[in-house]
């Protein structure tokens, strides 16, 4: 709670991301931030609205918590499913047919938050006029690549459609295994415009590598901090986006534990809950709550691999890591370049998959022993996501918990708007700079605040000031 003697800032929402916040900077009698927090203000309830119904509706049912990376829940869900049937083992056909779809949501998604969200911020500056910093601004400046953007999510998009019948809430996932294979007219169709896509990539790579490296003293303190990683990775230590085992590293890359089977999840993730936040602050629960919050997403996933599979994105994971001497990457900005190493690996893995004839194949489902409990996990945009089930006799859900990317980013982000508002609040007179640098910490992180809703375009800020005794002293708009 906020304390009735302290001055409070407030600013609600947090635009240029994926569902809507609120933060708020507490000061200390010298009118300097002593915490910051980042307020979720709507609450999904999907834990709960699951419970009762048949474990076959889950994969559909649960996506709708998310209008932008619906795959990344829909194949959670159906990965837990497929064990409670036995059929985690999946065809060929399914498993890669289920690969597809998830790097195709890989490749929208990214390329969404890099050209949509994120560029206004790297094209034109962290203090740019206010009326620069949306999409319609870096149409009119660099067209080429606002259309690059659209293509590329397009393009991702469509592979969705492919692969789980529709580009939103699919129902191609099915409890072990997948409802439809791609014919080889939907192949060729995406084979096209492959080579472009791949060109587009690499060019996104490049502006976000160039930012970070051109910018590398001003990026390097703002919002940055010594941290934990958490992401999955294969037996032999790659990058894997849809399936693997648990690892997690400190600041200086010790492993804390690696190669934890994802079934046993909850015996080294724990969760807090704080009064104050509908969102839990996971941690490591060797560490502790003070010690063992991390980081997942792109960042966290690039630091924890030893290796990528496409030659591509390998060569451009050895270029990232050199900037810090092999040790984990720690600036918050770097969130961008790692992202966009992610989107080349994605559509590299997607001509890989193209080019594989299993696609074509006709083995789809695959059934075992029943079991009533199981936990999917899988590497969304934003990082690691969990999702555990327990389902009785009757087929019925009893039991529901998720633990979403943005989740494990709580405490992190928290700190990044904490550590900037230290460096750009003086005293008490609420700044636009001030405003954009803390979204733009924020925004790093490519939160999906509510996981239910998200807004393009112009949102409304509200940013109120209040003295020491509760009056409200100043309030901006925009």
């Amino acid at each position: 709670m906020v304390s009735a003697n302290k001055n409070r800032i407030v600013i609600e929402p947090v635009t240029r991301v994926e569902g809507h916040g609120k933060v708020t900077l507490i000061l200390d009698d010298q009118n300097k931030v002593s915490q910051a927090r980042l307020h979720i203000v709507e609450f999904r309830g999907f834990e709960r609205f699951v419970q009762g119904r048949p474990f076959w509706e889950i994969p559909v049912m649960i996506q709708r918590l998310c209008g932008i990376c619906p795959v990344s829940h829909h194949l959670a869900a159906a990965k837990a499913m497929d064990r409670i049937v036995g059929g985690e083992k999946l065809t060929p056909t399914a498993e890669k047919m289920r690969r597809l779809m998830h790097y195709g949501q890989m490749f929208q998604s990214h390329s969404l938050h890099f050209f949509h969200l994120a560029s206004p911020d790297l094209l034109f500056g962290f203090g740019a006029d206010v009326a620069l910093r949306n999409v319609i601004a870096v149409a009119a400046k660099f067209p080429d690549l606002a259309v690059q953007g659209v293509m590329m999510r397009k393009y991702g998009q469509e592979i969705i459609k492919a692969t789980a019948g529709k580009k939103i809430h699919g129902t191609g996932a099915i409890p072990g295994g997948i409802n439809k294979n791609l014919s080889i007219a939907e192949r060729d169709f995406f084979l096209k415009d492959l080579d472009q896509m791949l060109a587009w990539g690499r060019g996104a790579l490049k502006v976000a590598k160039d930012y970070t490296v051109e910018n590398l003293d001003k990026v390097k303190d703002f919002g940055s901090f010594e941290s934990n990683h958490l992401s999955i990775v294969k037996k032999n230590g790659c990058m894997d986006l849809y399936d693997g085992n648990l690892r997690a590293i400190d600041a200086q890359g010790k492993k804390i534990f690696d190669q934890v089977d994802n079934q046993d999840y909850a015996k080294y993730i724990a969760e807090e809950v704080k009064n104050w936040s509908y969102m839990k602050f996971p941690f490591i629960k060797s560490l502790g709550p003070e010690k063992g919050w991390y980081r997942v997403g792109p960042l966290a996933r690039i630091n924890a691999c030893d290796s990528i599979a496409t030659p591509e994105a390998e060569a451009a994971r050895k270029e990232f890591m050199a900037v810090t001497n092999g040790k984990p990457n720690n600036i918050t900005m770097a969130y961008h370049w790692a992202r966009m190493i992610e989107n080349l690996h994605s559509i590299e893995k997607i001509a890989e998959l193209l080019h594989d004839k299993d696609l074509q194949g006709t083995d789809l489902i695959v059934r075992g022993q029943r079991r009533n409990e199981a936990v999917g996990i899988i590497e969304a945009p934003r990082g690691t996501l969990f999702h555990h089930y327990k389902v009785n006799d009757d087929d019925q859900v009893t039991m529901c918990n998720l633990i979403v990317s943005t989740t494990s980013n709580n405490e992190p982000m928290n700190r990044a708007v904490q550590g900037v508002a230290r460096d750009y609040l003086s005293g008490k007179e609420i700044t636009e700079g001030l405003l954009n640098h803390i979204e733009v910490a924020i925004r790093a992180y490519d939160p999906c605040l509510s996981c239910a809703t998200h807004a393009m375009g112009k949102m409304p800020l509200l940013v109120e000031l209040y003295d020491s005794n509760g009056t409200l002293l100043d309030t901006r708009t925009k």
